[in-house]
């Protein structure tokens, strides 16, 4: 066997290891700096997209502010001429439903029991309109507030539901709680 035929690879592979291992550590630290420039370059960029964006934010709010202060002054009129007065038909509501119904109960709602109807009543929320009007979040903090028993409730189609209740369209309100359990969806 020739030693020297062995040695030369063993060799020449072993300074490739090292120059490439050298190459490598060069490269990786004139690379860390290119990209902390580049990073910090795209961060300021973003910062000052915010600040405009926050700027713009801040003008179309006070837009919108100046616009419901004029239009608060005159929706009251408006609004009192065009919203349509819905008269109540028990004997529909009974025909459609199968039992008979007293307008402005909310118990008509699926998830609304007769203590849940009491928390809204004592609440402010007395009739179909009211409820329906009522965010989910207000529904939710009034459940909330009256304990673990009521707080696992979920009002998230309550409104909805108490809005097809007062517009009389009780097929439409009776084949949707038929797929609701407990109110939910």
């Amino acid at each position: 066997m020739n030693i020297p035929c062995i040695l030369i690879p063993v060799l020449v592979g072993l300074i490739c290891g090292i120059l490439g291992y050298l190459l490598g550590k060069m490269n990786s630290k004139g690379g860390d700096d290119s990209l902390a420039v580049s990073l910090q370059s795209d961060l300021d960029a973003c910062r000052a997209n915010t600040k405009n964006l926050n700027t713009k934010i801040a003008s179309l709010e006070a837009d919108l502010a100046a616009k419901a202060n004029i239009s608060a002054a005159v929706a009251p009129q408006a609004f009192a001429k065009a919203a349509p007065v819905i008269l109540f038909d028990g004997a529909l509501a009974a025909t459609v439903l199968g039992k008979k119904i007293k307008e402005n109960d909310l118990k008509i709602v699926e998830g609304i029991g007769p203590k849940i109807e009491t928390l809204f009543n004592d609440a402010g929320i007395k009739t179909w309109k009211e409820l329906s009007e009522t965010t989910t979040e207000k529904l939710q903090a009034i459940l909330d507030a009256a304990g673990e028993n009521y707080a696992i409730h979920n009002p998230s189609t309550w409104a909805k539901q108490a809005s097809l209740a007062y517009q009389g369209k009780w097929q439409e309100l009776k084949d949707w709680q038929q797929g609701l359990l407990g109110g939910k969806e």
